[in-house]
């Protein structure tokens, strides 16, 4: 069942609920209001709306300069737009600078569809992930951005948020809150784990019922914090299930897989596999065609979890 709003909306939502009572939100654009929906957030707050134009750099140095002045500046681009094309920006005039900034890249991964390569980011949680002490996080459906949003406000220094514009597979019921630093476990097993994040997370509860009809015992853990990852949850799990797979709509290099793969070297080393892009760019499709293209199908979990259990036994 899908989500009744789009991320888009929900993300303008909780910006205007919680502009009423912090005065310091702002809200910075690249020329794509309409994109992410913040027309309405430009209605209402006009004096706290900055559109700077086709200028992702800039954007993030007026980000920066507003953070410095005490405000709460969210920004947002496509995801390649607002990571790879300002990185330096964001490397030094946001985090190095210690600026409270939050940075929403949309339409990660494949789910750019019909806007092609050059708008199909699969690299950029990976290169966010090298900044130091920048959080980033990909929320799953509705439910969790809306209880993120307040979290991410108060929360006071850098954070990537990387979201669908569209609608999601709903995973949670309204009203659901989430801590901002703990994976969440959505379905208990002890003979293999399957972490996921994003749209990922429907497909890996997919296959997880599919080795179930075979008596293999899946769990299911939702890494939506990639950065700091929370090492407690994915240890306990492993500890228990001694093998697991990463399931990312994302590159296999520093992402999700690096991210997990990290922790279980210096904690817990069991088999590994992921289920993520092998090192390719993006091209023109919809979903469908892209996640069989691209090997992000439940199936290709299903596989990967039988490929590692072969592995563990």
């Amino acid at each position: 069942m899908q989500d009744t709003k789009e991320l888009r909306e929900i993300y303008c939502d909780s910006l205007l609920e919680m502009a009423e009572t912090n005065k310091n939100i702002v809200v910075v654009e690249a020329d794509l209001t309409n994109c992410i929906k913040t027309g309405r957030f430009k209605a209402a707050h006009p004096d706290r709306f900055i559109n700077v134009g086709i200028a992702e750099a800039n954007m993030i140095g007026v980000c920066a300069g507003l953070a410095t002045c005490g405000k709460v500046p969210f920004c947002s681009s496509f995801a390649p737009f607002a990571t790879r094309r300002c990185y330096d920006q964001i490397f030094i005039s946001v985090a190095y600078s210690k600026q409270n900034v939050k940075i929403v890249g949309t339409d990660p991964g494949i789910t750019a569809e019909l806007n092609g390569g050059t708008h199909m980011p699969f690299e950029d949680m990976g290169i966010m992930r090298n900044i130091p002490n920048m959080v980033c996080i990909e929320p799953t459906d509705a439910a969790m951005l809306k209880s993120l949003m307040p979290k991410i406000v108060d929360y006071n220094g850098p954070v990537y948020l990387r979201i669908m514009r569209k609608k999601c597979e709903q995973i949670y019921a309204e009203g659901a809150d989430f801590d901002m630093f703990k994976a969440f476990t959505l379905r208990q097993g002890n003979d293999v784990t399957i972490f996921a994040s994003g749209i990922m997370v429907s497909r890996a509860l997919a296959a997880a019922e599919k080795l179930k009809s075979e008596g293999i015992d899946a769990e299911v853990v939702n890494i939506y914090t990639w950065k700091p990852i929370d090492v407690e949850t994915i240890v306990k799990s492993v500890s228990r299930t001694r093998a697991c797979v990463v399931a990312e709509n994302h590159n296999v290099h520093n992402g999700l897989f690096g991210a997990v793969s990290e922790v279980l070297a210096e904690y817990c080393p069991v088999p590994a596999e992921a289920v993520a892009v092998r090192d390719q760019f993006g091209e023109v499709g919809k979903i469908p065609y892209l996640e069989e293209r691209f090997g992000l199908r439940a199936n290709d979990i299903y596989d990967a979890a039988k490929k590692v259990l072969t592995r563990k036994n």
